[in-house]
């Protein structure tokens, strides 16, 4: 099983979608984590509606921190939150460079949970094929 793990400051909103999104669409391919930097008290209110919105339940999701990872990840994507992430272990890096939606309207929330949507379809696909 694809360790992968979604890192952003306070894994409030953009890791949280991640994780669901790659809990929900990767079936059993992949065991995802999500954590933070910094501690927050809860996910997103708009996160959390935005993805009911397309039929993702994360109302048993909640921040977490990087402890929380596993020592042997294969992946860790950062969600491009301009700060350096620590020293993380991991076989693969990368930066999905997206925009917080943080303080905006619900549709700036949909706007990004698109865009992860996509890079999750995408992920799967390039993990499938780096599998074969």
């Amino acid at each position: 099983m694809i360790k992968v793990a979604f890192v952003c400051i306070h894994n409030s909103c953009r890791s949280q979608m991640a994780e669901g999104y790659l809990k929900t669409l990767g079936k059993d391919q992949f065991e995802v984590y999500s954590a933070g930097t910094e501690d927050y008290p809860e996910v997103k209110p708009n996160a959390v509606a935005a993805m009911q919105l397309d039929g993702i339940d994360m109302t048993d999701q909640y921040p977490k921190k990087l402890d929380v990872l596993p020592k042997d990840l294969d992946y860790l994507i950062t969600m491009g939150c301009g700060v350096e992430c620590p020293f993380v272990p991991t076989k693969h890096r990368e930066d999905w460079n997206l925009s917080d939606p943080s303080g905006g309207p619900i549709e700036d929330f949909i706007i990004t949970r698109d865009l992860i949507k996509q890079r999750v379809l995408d992920f799967i696909d390039r993990a499938n094929k780096e599998r074969q």
